[in-house]
Parts: C-alpha cells; structure tokens; sequence
C-alpha cells in the first residue's frame, strides 16, 4: 500500500528553514491515522507499505518515526547508504524532471563517430553538448541524486559515476557496469581516455538498449520506469517477514522513546 504524506509535507516543510519538527510530526500523525483507520498497516507494522519521494528531505522524512523508518519500503531518488538507505528493505529511483511533461526530443543523439568530447560536466549549451559528448560525469554527493543520469541516459551518452554510497536506480537488474563507468575524480581523465573504442561501442549501445526504462510514458508501457519501479518494490515485499522478531514491534517503540 502506498503512504502518501509527501504531498502533505511539500506545503508544511520549508526547504530553507529545514524544521524537523514538522518534518516528524506530519509523518507521525500520518502512521497513526493509518494505523487506528485501517487494518493494513497494524498486519506487518508498516512493512508491506511503501513511500515515495525525490526531495532531498524525503529520507530524513522517516528518521524521526520508527515503523517507517526500521519497518516500510522507502523508494527514494536520494539513495545513499551513507544516509541510512537499507538495499535489502529500500528502493533507488531515478529522479525524473519532465518540465512540460513530455520525453520529445530528449531522447537521442549523435552516433559515437560524431561525438567530438571526450566528457561533459557543465556547459552553458547544456542539452545540445550532452547528445555530443561520448561520457557524461555524473558527481557523487546529493547531487548524485538529481535528473543528471536520467538526462545523460536519454542523450545516449555513457555515464561517468563519481559516487561512493549511492545505490544505482533498479541495480536489482540492469548491470550498470555495462553502460557505466566508476571514476575517482583523481584518475577521470586517464580512465576515460584508457577506455577502448570496442568496450566504448558496447557500452553506447547498452545505453540505447537501457534507456526506455528511464522514459516515463502516459499511459505506462512495459519495461519503462513505472513498470520497472513496480518490481523493484514488489522484491522488497517479498523480502519482508511479517511474523519475525526483525519487524519493529510496538513493544518496542514504546522502549525506544522512553530509553
């Protein structure tokens, strides 16, 4: 069952301010109201309900409520292990910035022999240098977490990772290290430089093959990003074990507080 409080939270939280107050109150609330209205949620605790969010805010949304927290799915765009994303319990999302809502002319590119630069980070001709470029750096930090793979995806252009705790969108299937490469910032230029035209050509062409399950299309289609997130939560349900001792019992909660 899908919790939706982010909807609520996007009118209460101001981003500057960063209140958590707000931030715990408003899912708290939410998980009680739940919890009292309807027999789903006191079933598993929480653990075969799931919620969604692409703002930065949304993994510290559940920090402060422990059923969410230890016990529900969480499909964020900010999935950093360094910031308590659980792979086995949670799942990564690419975050998907549609500003008219439509996919038209984002898709595609240059073929490999045109593709005059070697990698893009930043340009002022941003979307035209992308469908130019044969690598695109994708930097680590919560920038990671922004429309950038998405963007170098729908361009045809292989992504260049700079990350060390993010979890790849739908990693549970697509072996990103077919159309990806891993790039310490000290050593970019030697990598990218030292990676042959064949291993080059396949990765291109695996991008191609990947790209439809990054489209968003209306209505959905198989194997784009609503059919592929539908599974990826579906793996983490089968994961959960509702008459295990690991499910976060109310019982305990009421020790967790008062400790």
């Amino acid at each position: 069952m899908f919790v939706l409080f982010a909807i609520i939270i996007e009118h209460l939280f101001d981003p500057i301010i960063r209140h958590k107050a707000i931030l715990r109150r408003t899912v708290f609330d939410h998980a009680h109201i739940i919890s009292h209205k309807h027999p789903y949620w006191n079933r598993s605790l929480g653990a075969d309900h799931f919620m969604l969010s692409c703002h930065d805010w949304g993994p510290r949304a559940t920090w402060y409520v422990p059923q969410p927290y230890y016990n529900s799915i969480r499909v964020l765009c900010k999935a950093n292990t360094s910031e308590h994303f659980n792979p086995k319990k949670d799942a990564s999302v690419p975050e998907i910035n549609l500003i008219t809502g439509e996919i038209t002319y984002l898709t595609g590119g240059l073929p490999p022999s045109n593709r005059t630069i070697l990698a893009l980070f930043a340009e002022l001709s941003y979307k035209d240098t992308l469908k130019k470029s044969r690598f695109c750096i994708c930097p680590g930090g919560h920038e990671v977490a922004s429309p950038r793979i998405v963007e170098v995806t729908y361009a045809e252009c292989v992504p260049g990772l700079i990350s060390q705790h993010h979890v790849l969108p739908f990693s549970d299937v697509l072996n990103w290290e077919s159309f990806s490469v891993q790039v310490p910032v000290k050593c970019l230029k030697k990598i990218l430089m030292g990676v042959s035209q064949d291993r080059y050509f396949r990765m291109y062409e695996q991008v191609k093959m990947v790209q439809r399950h990054f489209v968003v299309n209306n209505p959905s289609v198989r194997y784009d990003a609503f059919n592929m997130i539908i599974p990826s939560i579906w793996l983490r349900r089968l994961n959960v074990c509702i008459n295990c001792w690991c499910i976060f019992t109310p019982c305990f909660i009421h020790y967790y507080y008062n400790y």
